[in-house]
């Protein structure tokens, strides 16, 4: 995965220290012959199904931070439309040993143009899936889709979608 420059940039500084950083998942919805579709993008470093997600640079704004993934990774213009969830993740130990804890900002968008297509190495497949269709995917990737699809105010906390999720 590809790692901002500004976290770089720290981590000359920090090491593998912890840091906390936001983050913000971009569910983009479409409406494809009268059935609602999600776009999702198959990873490139375990191949699992998700929605696009990234970390929110410095000074940038998260929903322009999840338009600005959804494009990088899926080729894919969209438009946020309101915030879904926000929650903590657990502390996180990558690959390389750095660690992180992540905000993360799960932001309900809509499709403006473009044919999702894995547009950068961070992505191997892209495309739109039927939400009654979706493939097998972690319950936290599920839980960010119904909190996207969901009516009512904003989802608040880890609790709320991974119970919907069915887990604890």
């Amino acid at each position: 995965m590809a790692i901002p420059e500004f976290i770089v940039a720290l981590r000359r500084q920090i090491g593998h220290d912890r840091l906390w950083l936001m983050a913000a998942s971009g569910v983009v919805m479409r409406s494809i012959d009268g059935v609602r579709h999600v776009l999702l993008v198959r990873r490139a470093d375990d191949g699992e199904w998700t929605v696009t997600a990234g970390v929110v640079d410095p000074g940038e704004e998260p929903s322009a931070a999840a338009e600005r993934e959804v494009l990088e990774e899926a080729g894919v213009v969209c438009r946020v439309e309101r915030l879904a969830w926000v929650y903590v993740e657990p502390p996180k130990v990558h690959e390389n040993g750095d660690q992180a804890q992540y905000l993360q900002l799960v932001l309900s968008a809509s499709w403006v143009s473009g044919e999702p297509r894995p547009a950068d190495s961070e992505s191997t497949d892209a495309r739109w899936c039927p939400v009654a269709e979706l493939p097998p995917m972690r319950p936290y990737q599920r839980a960010r889709i119904a909190a996207a699809l969901a009516d009512g105010p904003t989802w608040l906390g880890h609790d709320e979608g991974m119970r919907w999720a069915g887990e604890s």
